[in-house]
């Protein structure tokens, strides 16, 4: 990847973490898992060791492979919300990446829609 790529992404990831003071982590992956770019936001510890992270980000790719299977029938996935005791996991995706973000999981289901609508739009380029 050439460093105004790199550039670019980096600069996604943090405005993707500046939307909201309850957003954890934001990582950007390749239809394969590899995370491309990936910030955990200051003051936040993660709750996932980086080994474990590296292999979410692998699985979360299988599973975005075997979700679009079904969208000839279903229609595109738009994103995928998952809600856990200790936070809120949410992938979005674009036609060549997978946008992976974690947040803190007292945020109403209103204002996490409005996080992913910025996201999408953040993202659309990608």
């Amino acid at each position: 990847m050439n460093a105004n790529k790199e550039v670019q992404l980096l600069q996604i990831v943090e405005k993707i973490l500046n939307l909201d003071s309850a957003m954890r982590f934001a990582a950007i992956t390749d239809l394969n898992g590899n995370i491309l770019e990936g910030i955990m936001k200051e003051n936040k510890s993660s709750l996932e060791s980086q080994k474990q992270q590296v292999k979410f980000c692998k699985d979360a790719a299988k599973a975005r492979k075997m979700r679009e299977v079904y969208d000839s029938t279903l229609g595109k996935v738009r994103y995928v919300h998952t809600e856990r005791e200790n936070v809120t996991q949410i992938h979005s995706y674009t036609q060549n990446c997978t946008i992976f973000i974690t947040m803190e999981p007292e945020l109403s289901i209103t204002k996490k829609l409005q996080i992913i609508t910025k996201i999408k739009k953040i993202t659309a380029e990608l």
